[in-house]
């Protein structure tokens, strides 16, 4: 399926959402439910993973608009406290040596322009092996949108586990969209939430595909539908569980609410995540979960427009979706003894270099051509490639763990 397809398949969710949410956008806006006490000590919402993963010989970075909740990040400057790696203007970047297998202290500290330190957080750089898990045997189900419906990160995926010092790797999924082998596959929808995935029953006969029900819907012994990822596993795996389940939501989540709604919006998100959890959990309680925070959007609002005109700002939307990530980190971070874990996706994404471009006049008394990003939430192919590297790295550092 091409970019612009999967783009327009999120659209169509997008256009049945703006009919009753486009009053609310335009409402007066409060903040959201933080304290005043982080507030005042964070007032650009600065917020890091809790551990950043790397594979020897992999590039790993951190752009810093990803991580802080500012209109413009040049106007702040970030100071990053790390013996692995280099800083540069967008973004700290690493491509760690075997030398440097271990965890590492990783610190970011953002001053103003007069120089008073605005924010300070903490996480840790945890390098593995470029053999982790090598000789081993691995399978990953991953559940998401139309940024998983595109099946780049899921083939890049299956490109670097092909590469020598891997397990045999495969992928669980009833939906293959671009490859007929069906090696590539998931369970990633274009323009679909949390709710749809724990909610929407259409009968035994319309599971999956993602114009039908939920694929882990079943109509249980009363009759009524329910999460069971144990038949879900009879039918796409012979009954053997995911030994890995990743989760990518939220773009469809939150993209219409404003600062008055995002609070309910990411509550019922969450409901339906955990919901979904405990499924998978009940089915296999030794299946490792991986929570990917939701993605930032194109770095600019030309991309907004192009895809939105004035429906949505890309400044509202970056609000929703640093929301829904600092939301994620609050309830599923320091969970790994229950297999559950955060995949830092947000951190290793470049809004402004891997998004689609469109080349046009810069205006129409002028024949001086402007490259404007041209697509809001949807990467170009190297930007999936970056969330492939996220997921890849977070899946070697589970191999080294499990030795």
């Amino acid at each position: 399926m091409s970019h612009v397809h999967t783009s327009f398949t999120a659209g169509i969710l997008f256009v049945a959402l703006i009919i009753t949410q486009t009053a609310d956008l335009h409402a007066a806006p409060t903040q959201p439910a933080t304290s005043k006490k982080t507030a005042a000590s964070n007032p650009i919402r600065l917020c890091l993973p809790p551990v950043i993963y790397a594979v020897v010989g992999d590039e790993a970075n951190v752009y810093f608009d990803n991580v802080m909740l500012v209109i413009n990040p040049r106007n702040y400057a970030v100071d990053v406290n790390c013996p692995l790696g280099l800083q540069q203007v967008e973004r700290w970047t690493c491509r760690p040596t075997a030398e440097q297998v271990g965890e590492h202290p990783f610190e970011l500290t953002v001053f103003d322009q007069q120089n008073r330190i605005v924010a300070t957080a903490k996480s840790k750089l945890k390098v593995v092996p470029a053999d982790a898990g090598a000789d081993g045997e691995i399978s990953l189900l991953v559940i998401g949108d139309s940024l998983t419906h595109a099946s780049d990160s899921t083939g890049h995926l299956l490109k670097l586990f092909a590469h020598k010092g891997n397990p045999k790797f495969s992928l669980v999924g009833s939906f293959h969209p671009v490859d007929p082998s069906g090696k590539n596959r998931h369970e990633g929808y274009g323009g679909w939430t949390a709710a749809l995935f724990a909610t929407r029953y259409m009968g035994e006969s319309k599971r999956g595909g993602g114009r039908g029900g939920s694929p882990f819907l079943y109509a249980g012994a009363n009759g009524k539908p329910e999460l069971n990822f144990t038949n879900y596993y009879k039918e796409q795996s012979d009954g053997r569980p995911a030994d890995f389940v990743m989760i990518l939501l939220g773009c469809n989540d939150t993209f219409w609410t404003n600062d008055s709604g995002i609070e309910q919006t990411v509550d019922t998100m969450l409901k339906h995540y955990d919901a979904l959890l405990a499924a998978i959990r009940k089915a296999s309680p030794d299946t490792l979960i991986g929570i990917m925070l939701t993605v930032p959007p194109a770095a600019t609002q030309d991309a907004f427009g192009e895809n939105y005109t004035c429906g949505q700002t890309r400044w509202q939307y970056k609000r929703n979706q640093h929301r829904a990530v600092e939301r994620l980190l609050e309830k599923y971070s320091n969970r790994e003894i229950e297999n559950i874990f955060i995949v830092p996706t947000e951190v290793n994404l470049d809004c402004r270099n891997c998004f689609p471009t469109q080349t046009v006049s810069c205006n129409a008394q002028v024949e001086t051509k402007c490259v404007w990003l041209s697509n809001g939430v949807h990467p170009a192919a190297s930007g999936y490639r970056q969330i492939g590297d996220s997921m890849y790295a977070w899946l070697k550092a589970r191999l080294v763990d499990k030795k």
